[in-house]
């Protein structure tokens, strides 16, 4: 799997709101992730948690996605606290699930369009 292969889905996810723009990604055994961080003070980040962790983790109790979405952080007492270190993953669980299907997924069933902030109002 190539730097190509996650375009989609760092395109779409760098336009969602409260998400930063610096994301890593890679591969391991077979199995992509992606890592980046949410800013925890804009007024939709916890909304982009919900959306998000919807979609990929509990889409359908039937027929779930192949992916994971939850929070990853270093040691809170020796680095510092969520503004700066908590980070949040995506990750799949199975080898046919590309980045760019988890992208179209996300499309398709977050706010469209994902980056006018006027649709994410409940």
């Amino acid at each position: 799997m190539s730097e190509k292969d996650f375009e989609p889905l760092l395109a779409f996810l760098k336009r969602t709101p409260a998400v930063r723009n610096e994301m890593s990604f890679g591969v391991k055994d077979n199995l992509w992730w992606v890592k980046f961080s949410i800013e925890i003070t804009d007024p939709l980040s916890w909304n982009v948690v919900q959306e998000l962790g919807h979609v990929l983790n509990y889409l359908s109790t039937e027929e779930p996605l192949p992916s994971l979405f939850y929070p990853v952080s270093p040691p809170p007492y020796m680095n510092g606290g969520p503004q700066v270190y908590l980070s949040w993953i995506i990750e799949n669980t199975d080898e046919k699930f590309t980045p760019k299907l988890a992208a179209e997924w996300l499309e398709a069933r977050l706010p469209y369009p994902v980056d006018d902030r006027n649709q994410w109002k409940m």
